[in-house]
């Protein structure tokens, strides 16, 4: 747990550097994300801490905001309450801290495979703090692009791209298909020009790229068609144009 926190606090730190000196207008800027501007996209990272370290700390009373949740009633965001929202952009960054600090510490006293309730299914704890690290270099990526920023490749990515491999039956499932029985392969070449695979050798089915080009089809910044991701068989293909390790209605993002 030490290794993938340490990570998301890595993270942390290099989306302040997009986001440290944002004046209030940028902050109500729209982003590369359709629909998003800066202070909602950090509203978002901090509601969704906010609820993890809530079902970390007080399962009881993240029983009953979930509850809330899933009538329908209410949004992840609205669960902050109203005074979160209204907050300038600085203001909201400092929440944001405060909150992401809370629920890394609170991760941190948890074993890898304790099982956490979560959005849907429980989740292992190594697997929440994952699913945070990947929300989190995703929408600092989006931030990074809209203010022309380069955004650091890391091994971080690895992470990610782990993720991603090991929830390859769950894009299916989230698109009511049946996944495949054969046996795929990914191989990815990190940053630093290390060779990271998952499944067999010699499968026919098959994934490789950079670490970097695969996590960005992963988390839908970036259609298949248009990236570097290279695939061999049709199950390959079919699995990179509908991944996505979250649960959401699917949609590929129209940026490229």
């Amino acid at each position: 747990m030490d290794q993938i926190c340490d990570d998301l606090d890595a993270e942390t730190a290099a989306l302040t550097v997009v986001v440290g000196d944002l004046t209030e207008e940028q902050w109500r800027a729209p982003t590369v994300a359709e629909g998003w501007d800066s202070h909602e996209t950090i509203l978002h990272l901090g509601a969704a801490d906010r609820f993890a370290h809530l079902t970390l700390t007080d399962p009881a009373s993240f029983a009953v905001e979930h509850g809330r949740l899933s009538s329908g009633g209410v949004s992840l965001n609205e669960l902050v309450g109203p005074d979160v929202p209204a907050l300038s952009g600085s203001d909201l960054w400092q929440w944001f801290l405060d909150v992401r600090s809370k629920m890394v510490d609170a991760l941190r006293q948890r074993g890898p495979k304790d099982r956490i309730a979560w959005i849907g299914p429980d989740i292992g704890a190594r697997s929440m703090a994952t699913g945070r690290l990947m929300e989190t270099w995703t929408h600092s990526h989006d931030l990074a692009d809209t203010f022309g920023l380069d955004y650091p490749q890391t091994d971080r990515l690895r992470n990610i791209a782990h993720l991603g491999v090991v929830t390859r039956d769950f894009s299916y499932v989230n698109q009511s298909r049946t996944p495949p029985t054969e046996p795929f392969r990914v191989e990815l070449t990190g940053p630093n020009g290390d060779i990271w695979a998952w499944g067999a050798e010699d499968a026919a089915n098959r994934v490789t790229g950079t670490a970097y080009e695969f996590c960005k089809v992963l988390t839908r910044r970036q259609p298949l068609a248009r990236s570097a991701v290279h695939t061999e068989g049709s199950h390959a293909t079919q699995w990179m144009e509908i991944a996505q390790p979250w649960i959401e209605p699917p949609r590929i993002s129209d940026r490229a």
